[in-house]
């Protein structure tokens, strides 16, 4: 039989996530391996993998919420707004009180808007950013809003005895689309100085944390010892955790495998619902017909094995 789940990978720095599914791919000999949302090669932390079935979830995976721990350079910027590319401002950098960092962070809760980096995924007139970035083009960027849910300050701010800039440490959590590179720049210009990020790592990933992830080194002591991955890999529906639940009976549950539009209920009445059997196994989402009012049809039926 085979294994099917979600595997929390701690991805490292130097790879992209696509590197990661590449890898995964020959060590679990298996092709069926997504990854839920990018990573720069820079950034390590959590990265869930789904494994075969799993595959099939991955789309509501990518909409989750986010949680990074970031350090904030002030006084200089970069090309990537990171410290991965080449300085274009540099500044004499004094000594900031932390309660001035505070007072700004303070600022940036909520929704906020941003203006996505020349050096990301995000596409314009087909084409991703990075593509004309690359080439030296520079394009109108699509001012965007997302929200950050929480922005904590965690120690600094510390002289850089290399670099000369003024550093300090944060933990965002935060929607979708957030980058987190974008929010240090923009909380250095709101001080007055050029900026970027440092270093950042995803501690959490939806449901998803960093005490629950695996590395390579793990995976590759396993495959040494030709034993099972499945102690490794979280069961699908710890990933359907974001939608509201709905258990049916036995001879429902035959319906739901052949993808029967169902009467609505008030526990399938909402936008998505995961809809699971009698013994915990999520069977399909489903959502309210377009075309027919009272009823919901599946989105995404998830067979079960036998």
């Amino acid at each position: 039989m085979q294994e099917d789940g979600i595997l929390p990978l701690h991805k490292p720095r130097g790879m992209t996530s696509h590197d990661c599914v590449v890898k995964l791919r020959k060590i679990l000999k298996t092709k069926r391996v997504g990854h839920t949302g990018t990573l720069d090669p820079a950034v390590s932390g959590v990265l869930p993998i789904c494994i075969n079935r799993a595959t099939k979830v991955a789309e509501y995976m990518s909409a989750y919420n986010k949680t990074y721990e970031a350090t904030v350079s002030l006084g200089s910027s970069t090309t990537t707004e990171d410290q991965t590319g080449d300085v274009v401002e540099e500044i004499e950098m004094d000594e900031i009180d932390s309660g001035k960092i505070k007072k700004v962070l303070e600022s940036f809760r909520g929704e906020i808007e941003q203006t996505p980096p020349m050096y990301s995924a995000v596409k314009v007139k087909g084409k991703r950013l990075y593509e004309y970035a690359r080439v030296g083009i520079s394009v109108e960027r699509p001012t965007r809003k997302v929200t950050i849910l929480s922005l904590e300050w965690l120690g600094g701010p510390e002289k850089n005895p290399e670099s000369g800039n003024i550093e300090f440490n944060i933990r965002v959590t935060c929607s979708k689309g957030t980058y987190i590179r974008t929010l240090a720049v923009d909380i250095g210009r709101a001080m007055g100085v050029p900026a970027h990020m440092s270093s950042l790592i995803r501690t959490q990933s939806g449901p998803f944390k960093l005490e629950d992830t695996v590395t390579f080194e793990d995976l590759e002591a396993l495959a040494e010892e030709e034993r099972s991955f499945s102690e490794m890999l979280m069961p699908i529906e710890k990933a359907l955790t974001i939608f509201p639940s709905a258990t049916v009976s036995e001879e429902v549950e035959k319906q739901i495998l052949n993808g029967t539009v169902l009467e609505e209920t008030k526990e399938l009445s909402n936008p998505r619902t995961a809809v699971y059997n009698e013994r915990g196994e999520c069977l399909a989402i489903y959502k309210p017909h377009p075309d027919r009012p009272g009823w919901v049809k599946p989105e995404k039926v998830l067979k079960i094995h036998k």
